[in-house]
Protein backbone atom coordinates (compact mmCIF):
# COMPACT_ATOMS: atom_id res chain seq x y z
CA UNK A 1 0.00 0.00 0.00
CA UNK A 2 2.57 2.50 0.93
CA UNK A 3 5.40 3.42 -1.68
CA UNK A 4 9.00 2.63 -1.07
CA UNK A 5 11.57 5.37 -1.38
CA UNK A 6 14.38 2.64 -1.79
CA UNK A 7 15.93 -0.61 -3.38
CA UNK A 8 16.75 -1.93 0.09
CA UNK A 9 12.94 -1.40 1.68
CA UNK A 10 11.72 -2.80 -1.57
CA UNK A 11 14.00 -5.91 -0.50
CA UNK A 12 12.40 -5.98 2.82
CA UNK A 13 9.07 -6.17 1.29
CA UNK A 14 9.80 -8.81 -1.05
CA UNK A 15 11.79 -11.21 1.44
CA UNK A 16 8.48 -10.65 3.59
CA UNK A 17 6.10 -11.26 0.30
CA UNK A 18 7.84 -14.79 -0.49
CA UNK A 19 8.25 -16.28 2.96
CA UNK A 20 5.30 -18.29 3.27
CA UNK A 21 4.83 -19.31 0.00
CA UNK A 22 4.52 -23.13 0.28
CA UNK A 23 7.07 -24.88 -1.45
CA UNK A 24 6.70 -26.10 -4.72
CA UNK A 25 3.37 -23.68 -5.37
CA UNK A 26 4.60 -22.33 -8.76
CA UNK A 27 6.93 -25.30 -10.13
CA UNK A 28 3.63 -25.72 -12.72
CA UNK A 29 4.28 -21.87 -14.03
CA UNK A 30 7.92 -22.35 -14.83
CA UNK A 31 9.78 -21.73 -17.69
CA UNK A 32 6.21 -20.36 -19.30
CA UNK A 33 5.43 -17.30 -20.72
CA UNK A 34 2.01 -15.49 -22.11
CA UNK A 35 -0.45 -17.91 -22.69
CA UNK A 36 0.31 -21.03 -21.28
CA UNK A 37 1.65 -19.24 -18.45
CA UNK A 38 -1.63 -17.99 -17.01
CA UNK A 39 -3.01 -20.75 -18.11
CA UNK A 40 -0.55 -22.64 -15.34
CA UNK A 41 -1.18 -20.03 -12.82
CA UNK A 42 -5.04 -20.45 -13.32
CA UNK A 43 -4.14 -24.14 -12.61
CA UNK A 44 -2.35 -23.68 -9.63
CA UNK A 45 -4.85 -20.95 -8.05
CA UNK A 46 -8.44 -21.97 -9.14
CA UNK A 47 -8.89 -25.33 -7.27
CA UNK A 48 -9.71 -23.63 -3.57
CA UNK A 49 -11.96 -23.78 -0.75
CA UNK A 50 -15.22 -21.82 -1.65
CA UNK A 51 -16.74 -20.28 1.44
CA UNK A 52 -20.47 -19.62 2.21
CA UNK A 53 -21.70 -15.83 1.48
CA UNK A 54 -22.59 -15.54 5.15
CA UNK A 55 -19.43 -17.27 6.24
CA UNK A 56 -17.33 -13.88 4.89
CA UNK A 57 -18.20 -12.40 7.94
CA UNK A 58 -16.26 -14.46 10.01
CA UNK A 59 -13.11 -14.59 7.63
CA UNK A 60 -13.01 -11.18 7.46
CA UNK A 61 -12.25 -10.98 11.07
CA UNK A 62 -8.75 -13.20 10.22
CA UNK A 63 -8.12 -11.05 7.40
CA UNK A 64 -8.88 -7.71 7.20
CA UNK A 65 -8.16 -6.81 11.40
CA UNK A 66 -5.41 -4.16 12.08
CA UNK A 67 -3.45 -4.08 14.91
CA UNK A 68 -6.37 -2.06 17.07
CA UNK A 69 -9.26 -4.13 16.13
CA UNK A 70 -10.56 -2.59 13.72
CA UNK A 71 -11.88 -3.37 10.00
CA UNK A 72 -9.09 -2.79 7.61
CA UNK A 73 -11.73 -0.38 5.58
CA UNK A 74 -10.34 0.16 2.04
CA UNK A 75 -13.00 2.67 1.22
CA UNK A 76 -12.80 4.90 4.36
CA UNK A 77 -11.09 5.97 7.03
CA UNK A 78 -14.36 4.81 9.39
CA UNK A 79 -13.40 2.85 12.54
CA UNK A 80 -15.52 0.01 12.36
CA UNK A 81 -15.71 -2.55 14.85
CA UNK A 82 -15.96 -6.34 13.24
CA UNK A 83 -19.48 -8.04 14.03
CA UNK A 84 -20.49 -4.99 15.74
CA UNK A 85 -20.86 -2.36 12.80
CA UNK A 86 -21.00 -5.22 9.94
CA UNK A 87 -24.65 -4.41 7.62
CA UNK A 88 -27.01 -2.84 8.88
CA UNK A 89 -29.50 -3.04 6.62
CA UNK A 90 -29.14 0.53 5.79
CA UNK A 91 -26.21 3.23 4.82
CA UNK A 92 -27.31 6.67 5.59
CA UNK A 93 -23.51 8.16 6.06
CA UNK A 94 -19.87 7.10 5.58
CA UNK A 95 -18.90 5.40 8.73
CA UNK A 96 -22.32 4.00 9.42
CA UNK A 97 -21.74 0.99 8.88
CA UNK A 98 -19.52 -2.33 6.41
CA UNK A 99 -20.10 -4.96 4.18
CA UNK A 100 -18.57 -7.34 1.90
CA UNK A 101 -17.54 -5.99 -1.06
CA UNK A 102 -16.89 -7.42 -4.46
CA UNK A 103 -14.12 -5.27 -5.70
CA UNK A 104 -14.31 -7.05 -8.74
CA UNK A 105 -18.40 -6.27 -9.30
CA UNK A 106 -20.39 -9.66 -9.30
CA UNK A 107 -22.55 -7.94 -12.24
CA UNK A 108 -19.29 -8.81 -13.98
CA UNK A 109 -18.92 -12.35 -13.91
CA UNK A 110 -23.02 -12.71 -13.83
CA UNK A 111 -24.34 -12.70 -10.41
CA UNK A 112 -24.18 -14.71 -7.71
CA UNK A 113 -21.83 -17.54 -9.23
CA UNK A 114 -19.68 -19.63 -7.14
CA UNK A 115 -17.22 -19.47 -6.60
CA UNK A 116 -15.92 -16.01 -7.95
CA UNK A 117 -18.68 -15.00 -5.67
CA UNK A 118 -17.26 -15.86 -2.49
CA UNK A 119 -13.78 -15.47 -3.75
CA UNK A 120 -11.54 -14.00 -0.76
CA UNK A 121 -8.98 -12.44 -2.65
CA UNK A 122 -11.51 -9.57 -4.47
CA UNK A 123 -14.16 -9.42 -1.64
CA UNK A 124 -13.04 -6.96 1.26
CA UNK A 125 -15.04 -5.18 4.13
CA UNK A 126 -15.65 -1.61 3.04
CA UNK A 127 -17.82 0.86 3.98
CA UNK A 128 -21.35 0.35 3.16
CA UNK A 129 -21.88 4.27 1.92
CA UNK A 130 -18.74 4.22 0.03
CA UNK A 131 -19.54 0.50 -1.64
CA UNK A 132 -23.14 1.93 -2.87
CA UNK A 133 -21.12 5.06 -4.44
CA UNK A 134 -18.99 2.66 -6.16
CA UNK A 135 -20.99 0.69 -7.46
CA UNK A 136 -20.20 -1.71 -10.25
CA UNK A 137 -18.08 1.49 -12.55
CA UNK A 138 -14.89 0.61 -13.57
CA UNK A 139 -11.59 1.87 -11.58
CA UNK A 140 -10.19 4.26 -12.97
CA UNK A 141 -8.65 7.95 -12.79
CA UNK A 142 -10.80 11.10 -12.32
CA UNK A 143 -9.14 14.34 -11.66
CA UNK A 144 -12.43 16.26 -11.14
CA UNK A 145 -14.00 13.13 -8.73
CA UNK A 146 -16.16 13.89 -5.83
CA UNK A 147 -15.02 12.38 -2.35
CA UNK A 148 -17.87 11.63 0.15
CA UNK A 149 -17.17 12.44 3.70
CA UNK A 150 -19.54 12.30 6.74
CA UNK A 151 -18.95 13.22 10.17
CA UNK A 152 -14.98 13.58 9.67
CA UNK A 153 -14.91 10.06 7.88
CA UNK A 154 -13.54 10.34 4.47
CA UNK A 155 -13.85 7.95 1.59
CA UNK A 156 -10.83 6.79 0.42
CA UNK A 157 -11.44 7.19 -3.53
CA UNK A 158 -14.05 9.37 -5.45
CA UNK A 159 -16.22 8.88 -8.23
CA UNK A 160 -16.18 10.65 -11.35
CA UNK A 161 -15.50 10.88 -15.34
CA UNK A 162 -12.70 9.22 -16.39
CA UNK A 163 -10.03 11.71 -17.38
CA UNK A 164 -7.64 8.92 -18.29
CA UNK A 165 -5.23 9.33 -20.71
CA UNK A 166 -2.49 7.66 -22.77
CA UNK A 167 0.08 10.08 -25.06
CA UNK A 168 -2.13 12.46 -24.30
CA UNK A 169 -5.49 10.78 -25.41
CA UNK A 170 -8.48 10.11 -23.15
CA UNK A 171 -9.06 6.31 -23.23
CA UNK A 172 -12.84 5.98 -22.12
CA UNK A 173 -15.65 8.42 -21.30
CA UNK A 174 -17.76 7.11 -18.68
CA UNK A 175 -17.94 7.25 -15.01
CA UNK A 176 -15.29 5.64 -12.73
CA UNK A 177 -14.22 5.39 -9.47
CA UNK A 178 -11.06 6.21 -8.45
CA UNK A 179 -9.28 4.79 -5.24
CA UNK A 180 -6.83 6.27 -3.47
CA UNK A 181 -2.70 6.34 -4.53
CA UNK A 182 -1.79 4.29 -1.60
CA UNK A 183 -4.37 1.54 -2.50
CA UNK A 184 -4.13 1.34 -5.99
CA UNK A 185 -1.75 -1.52 -6.74
CA UNK A 186 -3.48 -3.61 -4.22
CA UNK A 187 -7.00 -3.43 -6.38
CA UNK A 188 -4.60 -3.63 -9.55
CA UNK A 189 -3.17 -6.88 -7.96
CA UNK A 190 -6.75 -8.10 -7.65
CA UNK A 191 -7.79 -7.35 -10.68
CA UNK A 192 -4.88 -9.58 -11.95
CA UNK A 193 -5.91 -12.32 -9.75
CA UNK A 194 -9.12 -12.32 -10.74
CA UNK A 195 -8.81 -12.61 -14.79
CA UNK A 196 -5.67 -15.29 -13.89
CA UNK A 197 -8.01 -17.25 -11.62
CA UNK A 198 -10.79 -17.53 -13.73
CA UNK A 199 -9.18 -17.56 -16.99
CA UNK A 200 -11.21 -20.47 -18.42
CA UNK A 201 -14.51 -18.42 -18.17
CA UNK A 202 -13.52 -14.66 -18.40
CA UNK A 203 -13.64 -14.80 -22.08
CA UNK A 204 -17.93 -14.92 -21.12
CA UNK A 205 -17.64 -11.85 -19.42
CA UNK A 206 -16.76 -9.48 -21.96
CA UNK A 207 -20.43 -8.26 -22.65
CA UNK A 208 -21.31 -8.07 -18.73
CA UNK A 209 -21.91 -4.30 -17.82
CA UNK A 210 -19.40 -1.76 -17.46
CA UNK A 211 -17.15 -4.60 -17.21
CA UNK A 212 -17.48 -4.40 -21.50
CA UNK A 213 -14.88 -1.01 -21.69
CA UNK A 214 -12.04 -3.15 -19.86
CA UNK A 215 -11.87 -6.55 -21.42
CA UNK A 216 -12.17 -8.16 -24.52
CA UNK A 217 -13.40 -12.13 -25.44
CA UNK A 218 -10.31 -13.74 -24.84
CA UNK A 219 -8.34 -15.69 -22.30
CA UNK A 220 -5.34 -13.56 -22.98
CA UNK A 221 -4.44 -11.00 -23.13
CA UNK A 222 -8.30 -10.60 -21.55
CA UNK A 223 -7.75 -6.63 -21.11
CA UNK A 224 -7.60 -3.81 -23.25
CA UNK A 225 -4.75 -2.35 -23.56
CA UNK A 226 -5.40 0.87 -21.89
CA UNK A 227 -6.40 -0.78 -19.00
CA UNK A 228 -4.07 -3.10 -18.12
CA UNK A 229 -1.48 -0.22 -19.16
CA UNK A 230 -3.23 1.53 -16.30
CA UNK A 231 -3.39 -1.15 -14.35
CA UNK A 232 0.49 -1.73 -14.72
CA UNK A 233 1.12 1.88 -13.51
CA UNK A 234 -1.01 1.31 -10.49
CA UNK A 235 0.91 -1.94 -9.74
CA UNK A 236 4.23 -0.09 -10.35
CA UNK A 237 3.54 2.97 -8.31
CA UNK A 238 1.86 1.29 -5.13
CA UNK A 239 4.41 -1.99 -4.82
CA UNK A 240 3.29 -4.95 -2.40
CA UNK A 241 3.01 -3.77 1.55
CA UNK A 242 3.41 -5.52 4.49
CA UNK A 243 -0.40 -5.59 5.03
CA UNK A 244 -1.19 -7.28 1.45
CA UNK A 245 1.59 -10.35 2.13
CA UNK A 246 -0.48 -10.92 5.62
CA UNK A 247 -3.65 -10.71 4.20
CA UNK A 248 -2.65 -13.32 0.93
CA UNK A 249 -1.10 -15.69 3.54
CA UNK A 250 -4.95 -15.11 5.81
CA UNK A 251 -6.51 -16.14 2.43
CA UNK A 252 -4.44 -19.19 1.91
CA UNK A 253 -5.07 -20.34 5.49
CA UNK A 254 -8.79 -20.45 4.96
CA UNK A 255 -9.60 -21.01 1.16
CA UNK A 256 -6.22 -23.02 0.44
CA UNK A 257 -5.29 -20.46 -2.46
CA UNK A 258 -2.80 -17.63 -3.15
CA UNK A 259 -2.43 -14.48 -5.23
CA UNK A 260 0.55 -14.93 -7.32
CA UNK A 261 0.77 -11.34 -7.96
CA UNK A 262 1.36 -10.61 -4.19
CA UNK A 263 3.59 -13.41 -4.23
CA UNK A 264 5.33 -12.74 -7.35
CA UNK A 265 4.47 -9.34 -8.49
CA UNK A 266 6.94 -9.48 -11.16
CA UNK A 267 4.48 -11.72 -12.92
CA UNK A 268 2.30 -8.77 -14.35
CA UNK A 269 4.81 -7.49 -15.98
CA UNK A 270 5.75 -10.93 -17.77
CA UNK A 271 2.16 -11.37 -18.92
CA UNK A 272 1.44 -7.56 -19.75
CA UNK A 273 4.07 -5.58 -19.07
CA UNK A 274 7.65 -4.76 -19.93
CA UNK A 275 8.35 -8.58 -20.06
CA UNK A 276 5.69 -9.95 -21.92
CA UNK A 277 6.78 -13.03 -23.82
CA UNK A 278 9.64 -13.86 -21.97
CA UNK A 279 9.52 -16.82 -19.62
CA UNK A 280 8.80 -16.55 -16.17
CA UNK A 281 10.80 -18.29 -13.14
CA UNK A 282 10.83 -17.81 -9.67
CA UNK A 283 14.54 -18.85 -9.38
CA UNK A 284 17.16 -16.08 -9.65
CA UNK A 285 18.95 -15.93 -12.86
CA UNK A 286 22.72 -17.34 -13.16
CA UNK A 287 25.03 -15.10 -14.81
CA UNK A 288 28.34 -17.50 -14.87
CA UNK A 289 31.56 -15.09 -14.21
CA UNK A 290 29.64 -12.39 -12.01
CA UNK A 291 31.18 -13.58 -8.74
CA UNK A 292 30.22 -10.37 -6.97
CA UNK A 293 26.94 -10.32 -8.17
CA UNK A 294 26.11 -6.88 -9.52
CA UNK A 295 25.00 -8.11 -12.51
CA UNK A 296 28.16 -8.10 -15.20
CA UNK A 297 31.14 -10.01 -15.64
CA UNK A 298 34.39 -7.99 -15.19
CA UNK A 299 37.80 -8.10 -13.15
CA UNK A 300 36.28 -7.41 -10.15
CA UNK A 301 34.81 -10.78 -10.42
CA UNK A 302 38.28 -12.11 -10.56
CA UNK A 303 39.39 -10.05 -7.52
CA UNK A 304 36.03 -11.57 -5.49
CA UNK A 305 36.92 -15.31 -6.56
CA UNK A 306 40.24 -14.97 -5.50
CA UNK A 307 39.44 -13.73 -2.35
CA UNK A 308 37.19 -16.32 -1.64
CA UNK A 309 39.72 -18.69 -2.22
CA UNK A 310 41.81 -17.39 0.24
CA UNK A 311 39.47 -16.69 2.44
CA UNK A 312 35.95 -18.90 2.16
CA UNK A 313 34.16 -16.63 4.75
CA UNK A 314 34.49 -13.68 1.95
CA UNK A 315 30.90 -13.28 0.23
CA UNK A 316 30.17 -13.69 -3.09
CA UNK A 317 27.28 -15.68 -5.21
CA UNK A 318 28.61 -18.78 -5.86
CA UNK A 319 26.07 -20.41 -8.07
CA UNK A 320 27.45 -17.22 -10.60
CA UNK A 321 30.99 -17.94 -9.83
CA UNK A 322 31.33 -21.48 -10.48
CA UNK A 323 31.49 -21.14 -13.95
CA UNK A 324 32.61 -24.93 -14.47
CA UNK A 325 29.70 -26.28 -12.52
CA UNK A 326 31.89 -28.60 -11.20
CA UNK A 327 30.80 -27.31 -7.21
CA UNK A 328 34.03 -26.36 -6.23
CA UNK A 329 35.60 -23.20 -6.38
CA UNK A 330 38.86 -22.78 -7.15
CA UNK A 331 41.58 -21.57 -9.63
CA UNK A 332 39.92 -23.44 -13.04
CA UNK A 333 36.60 -20.63 -12.26
CA UNK A 334 39.04 -17.86 -11.71
CA UNK A 335 40.62 -18.94 -15.47
CA UNK A 336 37.25 -19.55 -17.17
CA UNK A 337 35.92 -16.10 -15.93
CA UNK A 338 39.07 -14.30 -17.37
CA UNK A 339 37.83 -16.35 -20.64
CA UNK A 340 34.38 -14.86 -20.55
CA UNK A 341 35.86 -11.07 -20.13
CA UNK A 342 38.03 -11.13 -22.82
CA UNK A 343 35.50 -12.85 -25.28
CA UNK A 344 33.63 -9.32 -24.60
CA UNK A 345 36.10 -7.25 -25.13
Amino acid sequence: MKKISTLLLFGIITIGATAQIPSGYYDKAEGKSGKQLIQALCEIIYPHEALTYNGLWNAFKTTDVDDEGYIIDMYSTSKFVPGVDQDKGQHPTVGYSYNREHSFPKSWFGGSVMPMYTDLNHLYPTDSKVNEQRSNYLFGVCEEGYRMEDDGNVAKGKLGYSTYTINGVYQYSGTVFEPDDDLKGDFARTYFYMVTCYNNEVANWANNSTISSAIDANSYPVWKNWYSTMLLEWSRLDPVSEKEVKRNNAVYSIQNNRNPYIDHPELAEYLWGNKKGTAWSSKPAIILGDANDDGKVDVTDITALINYILDNKYPINKANANVNNDRQLNVSDVTLIIQLILKTQ
